[in-house]
């Protein structure tokens, strides 16, 4: 089966959000980026959804999720800890529809999270991958923040749903990370026939990508990995 590839063109900036009428959920100084850490804090606010994330990518790992969408939750929680990241999440979204705009919302959000963490990416490793398995099931997880967004996604699901979740959402919420990341990551299921397994091991090996990627390289000396001299609108 050939993998479904989906491309757009670099985005030039982080997507404007507007406000939504919504109560917040966090603390409004954590729109602030803390300065000389990795850390970031975003907002989304549409018609469709309200989303408060807080990321940390050194020396904090926990997690806190209120998605309304407890698959997701639990997906996004092995995320964090085996990405050994600091990730808080809460959201209201229009789940009297379904789950679509949630999903892809919270992905556009982390991915932005991720652009304003890494800033220019200068000194970090760049590429990241794993392996995962789970029972019968195992995965692979290739990053890049190459500046780039680009989602190659072959995993297939034996069923469409599951617990009343939709399957198909989860590309949803990887096309919107790699959108707003300015990342390239290829999606693998190896083998398996479970399909919370699958997904167990997609997201588990995405976290450890994560980490290997975001890590910093002291040999690159605050250097950015390119020879281009930029991993910026390119």
């Amino acid at each position: 089966m050939f993998a479904r590839i989906w491309y757009y063109s670099a985005l030039k900036r982080v997507e404007n959000t507007r406000t939504g009428n919504g109560k917040l959920f966090m603390n409004p100084q954590l729109t602030e980026n803390p300065s000389g850490t990795r850390a970031a804090a975003v907002r989304r606010h549409t018609r469709e959804t309200q989303i408060e994330l807080k990321l940390e990518l050194d020396g904090n790992i926990h997690s806190l999720f209120d998605t309304g969408v407890p698959f997701l939750d639990h997906m996004l929680d092995q995320v964090a800890r085996h990405g050994q990241l600091g990730i808080e999440i809460k959201a209201r979204g229009d789940l009297q529809i379904d789950a679509h705009h949630t999903v892809e919302d919270i992905g556009i959000t982390l991915g932005q999270a991720f652009a304003k963490a890494l800033g220019d990416c200068s000194g970090i490793q760049r590429y990241g991958y794993s392996y995962v398995p789970l029972d019968e099931a195992l995965s692979r997880v290739v990053i890049d923040f190459s500046g780039r967004p680009m989602l190659v996604d072959s995993v297939e699901f034996p069923l469409a749903t599951a617990a009343g979740f939709d399957y198909a959402l989860l590309h949803e919420f990887f096309q919107g990370f790699c959108n707003h990341a300015h990342c390239t990551l290829h999606l693998d299921c190896i083998r398996g026939h479970n399909g919370h397994h699958i997904a167990e091991t997609i997201f588990k090996a995405f976290g450890r990508a994560l980490r290997m990627a975001v890590a910093v390289d002291p040999a690159l000396a605050g250097a950015i990995p390119s020879t281009k001299g930029t991993l910026q609108d390119v």
